[in-house]
């Protein structure tokens, strides 16, 4: 079991809603946070908050995630701040399908994410001096399923996080860098982000969210803290390349189930012959010239 005690820890979109419970559920469990947001007013309000009780264990940085020199310089403080790097949660997201800001909403949803986690593991690989490491990465329930017609990106960029999640995290990688990569799908949770999404299709659009507001109003879905403590068990338990889901106040490792709808079923086990041959090399490089070559 993994513990959170002393950890150092970067939490992106932290400062409201699902970030703001998982920065929460991080201090209390004994680790050292970075609240990372461009909400600079909601960011250092919740850091004042919390100080309170966990003192110089919290900090709030203003970052634009898209912006990569600025999650660097982030990255750096933590390091300086905290005295190293050992977790980054991925949670900063926006859902607006709109013409104008589809592109912003991959930049935020999918690129950054992938970026980060890149960077977190160029920080914390056992391989290259660093003692290895957790990133976890937020995807969505809508990403497992197009249930929900008219977030066409958003679930799209939630489904490919997961494939993503799957990929850098599993073996050989995994024994090589020391870091864990974690996707974590959440169910219907009530947070501010229908507020502000947009559609592609304005119109249908609103009754998608009118509808997902009734589920609200019902109480049939989740809270901000039941996600945070869905992942803490996650953090815990969970396996490198793993992916987990946690809908309505239950935490399930869904890993196997999604491994099973995606298999291709071929003669030619193609990704036990290319773990094999890069486990053999000592160097990337080396493996990719000699499997171009084949």
């Amino acid at each position: 079991m993994y513990s959170l005690k002393d950890q150092a820890v970067v939490v992106t979109g932290g400062a409201m809603g699902i970030g703001a419970a998982i920065v929460k559920e991080f201090l209390n469990g004994g680790a050292k946070v970075a609240i990372l947001d461009l909400n600079e007013t909601a960011g250092r309000k919740l850091a004042e908050e919390l100080s309170t009780s966990h003192k110089d264990r919290v900090q709030f940085l203003k970052c634009d995630v898209i912006d990569e020199k600025e999650l660097l310089n982030a990255f750096q403080s933590v390091q300086d701040s905290f005295g190293g790097l050992d977790v980054v949660f991925n949670n900063a997201g926006i859902s607006d399908e709109s013409e104008a800001g589809y592109k912003k909403l991959v930049a935020i949803n999918y690129t950054a994410v992938v970026g980060s986690t890149m960077h977190a593991i160029k920080i914390m690989r056992k391989d290259k001096g660093g003692k290895g490491g957790t990133v976890i990465n937020l995807s969505s329930i809508m990403g497992l399923k197009a249930f929900c017609p008219g977030l066409f990106v958003y679930g799209s960029l939630k489904n490919a996080l997961i494939h993503f999640g799957r990929s850098i995290g599993m073996e050989p990688y995994y024994s090589r860098t020391g870091v864990r990569v974690l996707t974590m799908c959440v169910g219907i949770t009530l947070t501010g982000i229908l507020d502000v999404s947009k559609g592609f299709d304005q119109e249908f659009h609103e009754g998608i969210v009118k509808g997902l507001n009734n589920a609200v109003a019902r109480g049939s879905v989740q809270g901000p803290e039941d996600v945070a403590k869905g992942m803490l068990e996650y953090y815990q338990n969970g396996a490198s390349g793993s992916t987990w889901l946690v809908n309505c106040g239950v935490t399930s490792d869904i890993t196997s189930n999604i491994a099973k709808a995606f298999e291709v079923v071929s003669p030619i086990p193609l990704v036990s012959i290319v773990s094999s041959s890069i486990s053999s090399l000592s160097e990337p490089s080396q493996n990719f010239d000699k499997i171009r070559r084949r």
